[in-house]
């Protein structure tokens, strides 16, 4: 048996990595967690997490505070690096190649997580930091009692625009679609607040500003094919997201998302996935921490193999 510097290696320390290092650890397994940033992923901008098992109330930095200290209690170690790529060698070693060096590892947890997409629409780069923003907690209250547009129809973005409801009696939420993608529920607490408009099977042609900021948006009606322009203070972008799985060279589908089976296992065996990063139909803090715990418990199995000692 070849020596490692480590059993198992999360990459990525958000909910899903968190959740992974947190099993393996507790498992007796040597395990480490490289993030690049800092813990919690895009748990840290969640300003109120109402729905995750047991917790009640609470935000999400409160949240990934608590998982990550948990995994640290457990042993687990958290690496802030960059890894430059993973490479599998022949005798089933995984070498991860971090800026400061290498490091080994019997199997590996990819937990990247996922970006932000953009519209891809005149004026929104221009005026990204300037009335476009994709970050309602961060970049919300410049916009107190501001006219705010919400674009998006899943769980993010109506959760976005509810807690832009706290700041602005004035928030319109865009959809291309005629209906939401959100859940039922959350639309319903986001519509009983009474300080949205909706702008339904609409698309945004362009971001407008004046003075070096956000002045207006350009709409297309799709059902009447009417374009008109409304004026608005600030744009809150929530469109989906782009997997961060540049990194792996596992089977994924055709937006980049990685491919598992029910254990989280990838193409490549003893390589796992957890979170959004993988193709999944529901992503949320509690899916993504059962990703990691799932992900963790067959990475030990599969190194229990490796040595004969499946069960």
């Amino acid at each position: 048996m070849v020596k490692t510097d480590y059993e198992v290696v999360v990459v990525g320390g958000g909910p899903a990595g968190l959740a992974a290092g947190q099993y393996s650890a507790r498992a007796g397994r040597k395990t480490a967690i490289v993030e690049e940033l800092s813990c919690g992923g895009q748990a840290m901008i969640i300003d109120e997490i109402e729905n995750y098992p047991g917790m009640g109330k609470t935000t999400g930095y409160e949240l990934a505070a608590a998982f990550e200290n948990q995994a640290v209690e457990f042993g687990c170690e958290i690496v802030y690096d960059q890894i430059q790529s993973i490479e599998k060698t022949e005798d089933g070693i995984f070498n991860l190649n971090l800026l400061s060096g290498k490091i080994t590892a019997r199997a590996v947890i990819i937990a990247t997580g996922s970006k932000h997409r953009n519209l891809d629409v005149p004026g929104e780069r221009d005026y990204t930091g300037h009335g476009v923003s994709y970050c309602a907690t961060c970049d919300g209250p410049f916009f107190k009692e501001k006219k705010i547009l919400v674009c998006g129809g899943g769980d993010s973005a109506v959760q976005e625009a509810m807690y832009l409801t706290k700041l602005s009696s004035t928030i319109t939420v865009c959809h291309r679609r005629d209906r939401f993608r959100a859940q039922a529920a959350v639309v319903d607490n986001l519509m009983k607040t009474g300080r949205v408009s909706l702008k339904m099977n609409h698309n945004v042609l362009s971001i407008n500003g004046k003075d070096g900021k956000v002045s207006s948006v350009t709409f297309r009606d799709n059902a009447s094919g009417r374009e008109y322009t409304e004026d608005f203070d600030a744009v809150f972008v929530f469109v989906g997201n782009i997997p961060q799985s540049a990194l792996v060279g596992c089977e994924k589908d055709e937006s980049g998302f990685i491919l598992t089976d029910f254990n989280m296992q990838t193409s490549v065996p003893g390589m796992f996935a957890a979170g959004d990063v993988r193709k999944t139909p529901f992503r949320q803090v509690v899916t993504a921490a059962s990703d990691g715990a799932i992900a963790a418990h067959y990475a030990s199995e599969y190194i229990d193999a490796a040595d004969g000692r499946a069960y």
